[in-house]
């Protein structure tokens, strides 16, 4: 369990593809100082294990899944990662409840300066959609962020500076592939409805 609080903005070393998987270095000298193998850390938002570290860089085992579902995919050497450990019971709730399961990765659509802070506009599959409302919660990259305004085919968030200084979002560009974690209460929610609603 994650809060989508950013702790470090790690930089790729490698990614590995082989017969026998695909693994991902990356140099996090900041978290690599809190972490032993076996722990959990997310990735641009993706709950990852760590299987070994070394220095000041850490390596995951990557899924076939993790691969077809995720940003991961699209990562070149030396570029940057938003970080975060898993929750500690007795550490604070900054953010929301995010689980580190991406639920699809998404375009910028736009991403416009405005005063002191950005406008952040991401492509919404029609699929996802009915879990975005305005000011509810998503995850983006691993950022806990809120929604200010949801369109026909997109929504909008809003990145205050600390925001877009201390994420790996500093780097976004038009096009760019964000990873997407949806609010789980809303996930529950639609099974409960849909388990209990009247029977036509």
């Amino acid at each position: 369990m994650f809060t989508g609080l950013i702790e470090e903005v790690g930089s790729v070393v490698a990614v590995r593809v082989s017969d026998r998987g695909a693994q991902l270095q990356i140099a996090a000298p900041h978290t690599v100082k809190k972490i032993r193998n076996g722990n959990s850390v997310a990735v641009n938002g993706c709950c990852l294990t760590v299987s070994s570290h070394r220095g000041n860089q850490l390596t995951f085992d990557l899924l076939e899944e993790t691969v077809a579902r995720t940003n991961l995919r699209v990562l070149r050497p030396e570029a940057p990662v938003n970080l975060e450990c898993a929750l500690s019971v007795n550490a604070c709730i900054g953010g929301h409840f995010v689980q580190g399961h991406v639920d699809c990765t998404s375009l910028i659509l736009a991403f416009e300066e405005s005063g002191l802070d950005h406008r952040l506009e991401v492509e919404l599959p029609a699929e996802f959609a009915h879990y975005v409302v305005s000011k509810g919660s998503i995850a983006v990259n691993g950022i806990s962020l809120t929604i200010a305004e949801v369109l026909p085919k997109s929504f909008v968030v809003w990145i205050i500076p600390h925001t877009k200084r201390c994420t790996n979002l500093d780097y976004a560009q038009i096009g760019d592939l964000l990873n997407l974690e949806f609010d789980i209460l809303a996930k529950y929610v639609e099974r409960m409805l849909l388990r209990y609603a009247p029977r036509r």
